[in-house]
């Protein structure tokens, strides 16, 4: 069995401080090339989910980035009255919202492409420690959801 680290109320010590740290740092990282092309942080989440897949729910967005609607809605508007998405309810069901890209919003992916390409180099793993280190972070968010694991 594995040794599990001492309790500390040391700051270092600390796994969520670690956590937050470097998400301040790499969000940082993003803001100059995100401006560069008019998106927040949460809006360029919003924009690479419709990259994959287009024409998605309120719903379905919400889960995917774990964001209520209330967080999510003003966030969506925005790039609607910027033109990147619409927004329209769907004919299946009208309690529903659909959000769709537009053609600026299409046309954005290939300008947002140079900033995964930069952050990947800014952060200099190779392949391997890379895959490591989403697939540990992944597991460290299914744990910490289950409520194995408090900070």
């Amino acid at each position: 069995m594995t040794a599990l680290p001492a309790p500390s109320v040391a700051l270092d010590d600390q796994l969520c401080f670690a956590l937050y740290a470097a998400s301040r740092a790499v969000t940082a990282r993003y803001r100059p090339m995100l401006e560069a092309v008019g998106l927040t942080y949460p809006q360029y989440l919003v924009m690479m989910l419709l990259w994959e897949q287009d024409n998605q729910t309120v719903g379905q967005l919400g889960t995917r980035l774990a964001l209520d609607s209330g967080t999510l809605s003003p966030l969506l508007k925005r790039l609607t009255a910027a033109g990147l998405v619409s927004r329209h309810r769907r004919v299946e069901d009208e309690r529903s919202v659909s959000i769709a890209l537009t053609d600026a919003g299409r046309a954005l992916r290939d300008r947002a492409f140079s900033i995964s390409e930069s952050m990947i180099g800014a952060i200099g793993f190779g392949s391997e420690e890379f895959g490591d280190l989403m697939a540990r972070l992944r597991l460290l968010t299914e744990r910490v959801n289950a409520g194995e694991i408090v900070c």
